[in-house]
């Protein structure tokens, strides 16, 4: 058996850190299984650069580090054989940034964006805010998997939907997109000439065995003209309150609207971010490839005792979360009911579908554990169960 370098079930308190996620209950006996942040650890390999960088001692503007941009090129190669030049990487303050961007770089005001729900929440705020107008296509549920309806994002498409928004994989429901899938998606949007804005923040969140994550603009040069890919390393390396995310357009054109779109409003990326995100894709493989194995064991458990709560969660083949069907229950608020039980979860409404809630598992074992008895202790305590 191979020694593991890494211990993902050290007891961190993250309570009194100004913590979005474990604050929200820092007066109750509430575990947070919410928001998408891990309570481990950032690699070592992390830890050991921010703390050289701020040796330093001198924060000033700075520009995105040449030996970053090596590392996302390399990293984007040696994991999904992609080959992308320098000047097609933009760098953003965050993903959701990059969502708001892409609505406004793309058409006019007035104009659709259609994407699948449910959904992370930003994916059905961006184009409103964009003045777009949001098409929702839900996704269809068979036998516990969640898949696509094309027939349904057929006839919800307009004369104007200029851009298709895709969360590859997709949060909240895990699913990796099969080539096919994929393959499917990219003709639909050649045949109504729709620009695609992929959301693959969690591309390196991979857990099912066998199956692997492709970047939609890798299918061929003209799907990639038309695609404006967003990345981070935030999720996979537990980075997010650093801020640091790129988007990946090889057009010309679009890449130049996308910019022009950021305009003088969108700050530049922090040199902490900067410096985190190198040493992540520079030397962060060894303790992100322990990481999947643990979650995977952690998927596994929730798997396991949610099915044996009566209750229906979707194999998770990528993330870190959960998505847990209770609308069976007959429990008018899921999130509250679980909070009054001692945990706290994310609810389906906020993802476009009520009846379901977001279990984050990326966590120390033990407290997943007890997290799981008390959902299955107050499941028991409904009346006819």
């Amino acid at each position: 058996m191979t020694q593991k370098k890494f211990d993902f079930d050290e007891i961190i308190d993250r309570r009194g850190t100004a913590s979005e996620k474990w604050d929200k209950y820092r007066d109750r006996d509430v575990i947070p299984l919410w928001v998408a942040d891990m309570d481990f650890r950032s690699p070592p390999a992390i830890i050991k650069a921010l703390h050289e960088r701020v040796e330093h001692g001198v924060f000033g503007y700075t520009a995105p580090p040449q030996g970053l941009v090596q590392a996302v090129i390399d990293s984007l190669q040696a994991e999904y054989d992609w080959q992308v030049r320098r000047e097609w990487i933009t760098w953003l303050p965050g993903l959701v940034t990059g969502l708001n961007v892409s609505c406004r770089a793309v058409g006019e005001p007035g104009d659709d964006v259609v994407t699948f729900t449910p959904v992370y929440p930003p994916f059905m705020s961006a184009p409103p805010l964009s003045g777009r107008n949001a098409i929702n296509v839900p996704l269809v549920c068979e036998a516990g998997r969640w898949g696509l309806d094309l027939e349904a994002l057929e006839a919800a498409v307009t004369p104007r939907t200029r851009q298709l928004l895709l969360c590859s994989p997709h949060n909240p429901v895990g699913r990796v997109w099969t080539r096919e899938e994929l393959v499917a998606l990219d003709e639909f949007a050649a045949r109504h000439d729709l620009v695609i804005c992929s959301d693959e923040i969690h591309a390196g969140l991979v857990l099912e065995p066998g199956v692997r994550h492709i970047p939609i603009a890798t299918l061929s040069p003209e799907t990639s003209r038309r695609t404006i890919t967003l990345m981070a390393p935030s999720k996979t390396y537990n980075v997010p309150g650093l801020g640091c995310s790129f988007a990946v357009i090889s057009d010309d054109t679009l890449r130049r609207a996308f910019r022009k779109a950021m305009g003088r409003i969108v700050p530049h990326v922090n040199l902490l971010g900067y410096t985190a995100a190198e040493a992540a894709y520079r030397d962060g493989e060894e303790w992100r490839r322990e990481l999947l194995e643990y979650l995977r064991g952690n998927r596994d458990l929730v798997e396991e005792e949610v099915t044996g709560m009566g209750l229906c969660a979707a194999r998770v083949e990528a993330t870190y979360l959960s998505w847990i069907d209770l609308r069976k229950t007959g429990i008018e608020d899921p999130v509250r009911f679980f909070e009054e039980a001692g945990v706290g979860l994310s609810g389906g409404s906020d993802f476009g579908l009520p009846g379901y809630v977001r279990l984050n598992f990326g966590c120390r074992r033990e407290l997943l554990k007890e997290a799981l008895r008390r959902m299955k202790a107050a499941l028991e305590g409904l009346p006819g169960r």
